[in-house]
């Protein structure tokens, strides 16, 4: 609900076309967008929370108005006259420096109160953790509180460490003469420093960085406390890691002291929360997510996938996500935005695998939340790729690409898993069913699979295997699409064949039992579809051991799962490509996301 003021000023705006707040604004003033951009009108704010006290100016009340659902901010002056101003300051330092003035708006003539319009708390896009308060000029200027200086978590900054929930070190401590520094994290991810061996005037404190440690504004020297007479060490108070109001997921935290007879201080390395496995990457893998334009920048087939890996982390404190890709990228794009080729719409191009990856993310979210809309887009989805489904060359499968140049495995493993989801979830269907039938016999009869059990890359144009490269990801829709059409079907065929596939890839594709693609052997490097094929097949694999209950395969899973925890995870829980360590190396959002499937074993 809207404050009076603001009210009545849309209710103005309604009948005059212009709102008397939207004063011009500075060219110069900075824009930053979040899950909508700023100066959008109070009038759209899905809240409005008054956090901070109000505050008088010669009798006029100033007041900040916030909307944690859309992380936005506006300022308001009251009971004043013609010419009182109100306006917003934010700071990324922890208000040590703001931008000033934002939204600035002077009260019109015959009225007794005006607002600004809203703007961004927080910058997650460019991990940037705000404030804001509201600011008045009515013949004296005052401003209200800064709004969340505290980050919050499941605890919040300032914590006694007696409370902490267990104690983790996620990196080597540091020394400097004699002194002993350490950082602790608990399984609420509030971290700590301590400083043993030491002295009087000994000091310890925290640094904080929202960027991966490249910045720490606003979070320089938090906690800081010195040794006392008598003692050899002391410690911080607990300071939080994450802070999902702002949705900044990624935090990182060191811990530093100082000899008290000498001016430099020692660090140890930047670290972030490593207590429960999946959570830790994936807050890393959410450090990469856009909320702006709300997908993965870089790469569209790539996004779906990790979207559909976040959804099977199954946690709710993520699922903002889900609909907000869904909102922002289900219209169009023109060529370049999204990708090289334009987005028609409704998740479709001319790449009949990219729609397909999408198709899948859909049916995922629709089994997280049961939101009907996105079953009705897998649908739509899944009936763009089923027009390419042509039984004319060589007896069916589906063309990868909309001038019909290819059918490979990839593209008909999609459709494989996509139609038996679609028939599973759809109440009543046959038609699905009937596909998805015809997919797998033809899947079974094409030749796709090998003499080995694997999966090549496709057809040749005369219909027979192509011999080329086997990747995990085909071995793993391979198994994935079988064990849907078997759920739907009952037939043991299709679910001995999905472990025959499983078998093959447990023997042939994995080096000392560690799943290894062959972009990942010696000193080659795997583009970037290549990094994300990996967990496309881990998680399938383990669909296949939740409907199998095979020990053999759990263990296989768990293996990889501990091997990219052990060899391939730094301090920032940032994960590679090579699940077995060593280099070269390679580490971004897309190998992030792999990684996360391989952790994810039940």
């Amino acid at each position: 609900m809207l404050g009076a003021v603001a009210l009545a000023l849309v209710l103005l705006g309604a009948s005059t076309g212009v709102l008397p707040a939207a004063a011009a604004h500075a060219a110069a003033e900075p824009v930053v967008c979040m899950l909508s951009c700023d100066r959008l009108d109070p009038s759209k704010a899905r809240q409005e929370t008054f956090p901070v006290p109000e505050k008088r100016i010669n009798g006029r009340r100033l007041v900040l108005h916030v909307s944690d659902p859309d992380g936005m901010a506006w300022g308001s002056i009251d009971d004043g006259t013609s010419g009182d101003a109100v306006w917003l300051d934010r700071s990324w330092d922890g208000g040590a420096t703001w931008e000033g003035l934002l939204g600035k708006a002077s009260i019109p003539a015959t009225w007794t109160g005006t607002r600004t319009l809203m703007y961004n708390i927080t910058d997650p896009s460019r991990h940037r953790r705000g404030m804001i308060r509201a600011c008045g000029d009515a013949q004296a200027v005052a401003c209200t509180d800064w709004v969340y200086p505290t980050v919050c978590d499941l605890r919040c900054d300032r914590t006694d460490p007696a409370q902490a929930d267990g104690d983790t070190q996620p990196v080597p401590p540091t020394t400097l003469f004699g002194r002993t520094i350490r950082l602790h994290i608990d399984r609420n991810g509030m971290a700590w420093g301590g400083i043993e061996a030491g002295g009087q005037g000994d000091e310890v404190w925290l640094d904080r960085s929202w960027d991966s440690g490249a910045t720490w504004p606003g979070g320089s020297s938090l906690g800081r406390t010195s040794v006392g007479a008598g003692a050899s060490g002391t410690r911080t108070a607990m300071f939080a890691t994450r802070d999902p109001r702002g949705r900044l997921y990624g935090g990182a935290v060191r811990a530093c002291g100082r000899e008290a007879t000498h001016q430099e201080g020692s660090c140890t390395s930047w670290a972030r929360p490593a207590v429960a496995r999946v959570q830790a990457a994936a807050d890393a893998l959410m450090y990469s997510y856009d909320p702006s334009a709300a997908w993965w920048p870089g790469s569209w087939w790539n996004s779906a996938v990790v979207l559909t890996t976040v959804i099977d982390t199954a946690d709710r404190q993520y699922d903002w996500v889900i609909a907000r890709t869904f909102d922002v990228n289900r219209g169009r794009f023109d060529a370049g935005q999204r990708g090289t080729d334009p987005i028609e719409g409704d998740f479709i191009s001319r790449a009949i695998d990219d729609s397909a990856w999408w198709g899948l993310a859909w049916v995922a979210a629709y089994d997280r939340t049961g939101d009907p809309r996105y079953l009705g887009m897998a649908a739509t989805i899944g009936e763009y790729v089923h027009r390419y489904w042509d039984p004319n060359s060589c007896g069916g499968g589906v063309w990868w690409d909309r001038e019909r140049t290819y059918k490979n495995a990839v593209t008909s493993g999609l459709y494989l898993r996509l139609a038996a989801s679609l028939h599973r979830r759809v109440t009543g269907d046959t038609v699905w069913l009937q596909r998805a039938r015809t997919a797998a016999d033809w899947y079974l009869a094409s030749g796709l699979v090998n003499a080995d059990g694997l999966v090549n890359d496709g057809l040749t144009a005369d219909c027979r295997n192509n011999g080329q490269t086997v990747w995990t990801y085909n071995q793993g829709l391979a198994i994935g699409g079988l064990v849907e059409v078997w759920r739907a079907t009952g037939e043991t065929r299709l679910l001995d064949t999905a472990k025959r596939l499983a078998d093959a890839a447990v023997t042939r594709l994995s080096r000392n039992g560690v799943l290894t693609e062959s972009c990942d052997i010696g000193q080659s490097s795997c583009d970037d579809n290549q990094k994300q094929f990996k967990g496309i097949f881990a998680r399938y694999f383990t669909d296949l051991v939740r409907v199998t209950g095979s020990a053999a395969y759990r263990g296989y899973a768990q293996r990889q799962a501990d091997s990219i925890w052990s060899a391939d995870r730094d301090s920032l829980n940032r994960i590679g490509q090579r699940w077995a360590g060593g280099g070269p190396g390679q580490t971004d959002w897309r190998t992030q996301a792999s990684g996360l499937s391989g952790l994810i074993t039940g």
